[in-house]
């Protein structure tokens, strides 16, 4: 069974008058190992459609299983310990606490599961280095750039080594050639750590980083070449 299964896969909203549709019944699974990219036009559903496979948003239908746990019949304790352990996410904003530092802000996912280890230290050590970070571990976002603000984003996406990452467009407020640094060092680090990897992108150039490709389009998810 794929690790990730979305199954016919729902969302609508209320209105005054008919429901307003953005889901029609999305149906993708991935593997360990596999990129992905949806793109598709602005209001087209991309990041509905991620909130829901990152448990940040239930879908009105349809159902969504990670490792065969469908999350949404978790309390809301055990949902949110399974989204912080199981996904990683990077947004189009870093979403960085300004009054911490860079190493800090990284480990931030590992607060909830209580006091720090070392081997989670060493770990952020590692992943920032990885992401050429190493000498900015003290520094605060203001003093980054908006690529190694990114950067700092994907190491701390990556923290407690998640099953699936989530990446809702990464690149989007970058230079071209920043953003396909960042996009190259997103595949680099799948390379080394693999996991499943789905970009929401408007990028043909960071699209064309990943193995699949989805179109969405109207509310309907369609793989394309």
């Amino acid at each position: 069974m794929p690790k990730l299964v979305a199954e016919n896969v729902t969302k609508q909203y209320p209105t005054r008058g008919e429901p307003l549709v953005v889901l029609g019944g999305v149906s993708l699974a991935l593997e360990v190992g596999q990129t992905a990219a949806i793109l598709g036009p602005s209001g087209s559903g991309k990041s509905t459609l991620l909130s829901i496979l990152g448990t940040l948003e239930p879908p009105s239908g349809g159902r969504v299983l990670l490792d065969g746990v469908d999350p949404f019949r978790l309390a809301e304790p055990a949902l949110a310990a399974f989204r912080n352990r199981r996904i990683g996410f990077v947004f189009q904003d870093h979403y960085l606490l300004p009054q911490c530092s860079t190493l800090e802000n990284v480990l931030v996912p590992a607060v909830a599961g209580g006091p720090l280890r070392p081997e989670t230290l060493e770990r952020a050590r590692m992943l920032l280095e990885r992401v050429g970070l190493g000498q900015r571990l003290e520094h605060r976002p203001a003093e980054l750039s908006g690529g190694e603000r990114q950067r700092a984003a994907m190491a701390r996406a990556l923290l407690l080594a998640p099953d699936l990452l989530l990446a809702d467009e990464p690149t989007g407020n970058l230079d071209r050639s920043t953003a396909e640094r960042i996009g190259q060092l997103l595949v680099d680090l799948q390379a080394e750590e693999p996991r499943m990897v789905l970009v929401v992108t408007h990028s043909p150039r960071l699209a064309g980083l990943m193995q699949r490709h989805f179109e969405l389009d109207q509310g309907v998810l369609q793989e394309t070449p």
